[in-house]
């Protein structure tokens, strides 16, 4: 009888065991899992292109050309004020990796400078055969954020530091840096570059950006010489100001005494 009841008692126990061992290897089998999903990039906000040109079907090249840079040029040269590319590179290149904005993979993506991918890139894309079959190539919703993700693209990788060092209008020092640089694997990348901005006199653009950049400058400069005087103002507080005698603020304004009467102009620089 004796027997018996421990038998019992040893399969009850053998029995709760086996219950707790199965519950911790389904336990273990638990697994937190994440769906992958691509969050879209903040663009740009921006308005519809003002007057972008339709390019008629039978236009030739070099008028399909033309309405590319007319479309375009502006807003290269804005990119160029602000993050210091040349405006002729920004078109040269958005020419050519476009097709003139032809281009299959710019007609469907509204991406104008062949920008893949790459790592952390979270917004739209498109898949498109380049060095290799069905790239990762970036899509936007507006050709202005292409332009900007391009200047961007520039100035936030290392690998182009050294381009911001060239003259903003050595156009040729950049299209042989872009190559230098990985942009493209195309030995002959700089040369295609130069030769469209040379045709398409696109280093005008350059120019253009340069001389109202000096105008600005010059007028800043006429600002910062002069100096209208303020109640509570004297010919000694002035001269602490701008770091000058009192002695030289006198004959640079031809002043007999140090009387001087709110509203006056005053020089402020011999130069």
């Amino acid at each position: 009888m004796n027997q018996r009841i421990l038998i019992l008692v040893f399969l009850v126990v053998l029995s709760i065991s086996g219950c707790k061992s199965k519950k911790r290897t389904v336990a273990t089998k638990k697994k937190n899992t994440t769906e992958k999903v691509i969050i879209p990039a903040k663009e740009e906000k921006t308005e519809k292109l003002p007057d972008i040109k339709e390019i008629p079907k039978k236009a030739s090249y070099a008028e399909v050309v033309a309405i590319y840079i007319e479309n375009y040029s502006q807003i290269a040269m804005d990119e160029m004020v602000e993050f210091g590319i040349p405006a002729s590179i920004t078109i040269a290149q958005g020419i050519l990796e476009s097709g003139a904005g032809r281009a299959d993979l710019t007609m469907r993506s509204n991406n104008h400078f062949g920008i893949k991918c790459h790592k952390g890139w979270n917004g739209e894309r498109v898949y498109h055969d380049d060095d290799e079959l069905q790239e990762c190539f970036r899509k936007y919703k507006d050709p202005r954020n292409s332009f900007r993700d391009h200047s961007l693209f520039l100035t936030q990788r290392s690998r182009y530091k050294n381009l911001f060092d060239l003259r903003i209008d050595d156009y040729k020092g950049w299209a042989k840096g872009l190559r230098k640089a990985g942009y493209a694997t195309d030995p002959k990348y700089p040369n295609k570059l130069i030769d469209i901005i040379e045709r398409y006199e696109l280093n005008k653009f350059d120019e253009s950006v340069l001389k109202l950049s000096k105008r600005k400058n010059r007028k800043e400069k006429n600002r910062d010489e002069s100096y209208t005087v303020k109640k509570g103002d004297t010919l000694y507080s002035i001269s602490k100001r701008f770091n000058i005698s009192v002695e030289d603020l006198k004959k640079m304004n031809k002043l007999n005494s140090n009387t001087i009467e709110i509203g006056q102009t005053l020089l402020v620089s011999a130069e």
